[in-house]
């Protein structure tokens, strides 16, 4: 027979494992996205833009390591917004956040 504190925390570690499970609520989201992605959208990693591409709404950064890659790299990424491609230029040094839209890695703030 199991005694009480066994299954106090048989009872609270499968309720931690159940609401681990669950999708976050409606409530819980920021303008729909997930309260760990306003954490990591708010976090600037700094970078070199190398191209700018309007065309393609696209720009290519040097950075260091983000949070949820851990080397540094130079990658291709969309813009939240076109109007940021007339903010930069190929060499300038920025501090910028992205995330992931639909499927694309997505800048979704950029300062010089």
């Amino acid at each position: 027979m199991k005694t009480v504190p066994t299954l106090i925390v048989a009872a609270t570690f499968g309720a931690a494992v159940h609401f681990a499970a669950q999708p976050v609520a409606a409530e819980e989201r920021h303008h729909g996205v997930a309260p760990l992605q306003v954490a990591q959208a708010a976090a600037l990693a700094d970078g070199e833009v190398r191209k700018v591409d309007k065309d393609a709404k696209k720009l290519t950064i040097k950075h260091g390591p983000l949070l949820d890659m851990s080397m540094p790299m130079t990658m291709v990424y969309q813009v939240k917004d076109p109007a940021m491609l007339d903010q930069v230029k190929a060499g300038d040094k920025i501090k910028f956040s992205a995330e992931k839209v639909g499927g694309a890695y997505t800048v979704t703030r950029i300062e010089k």
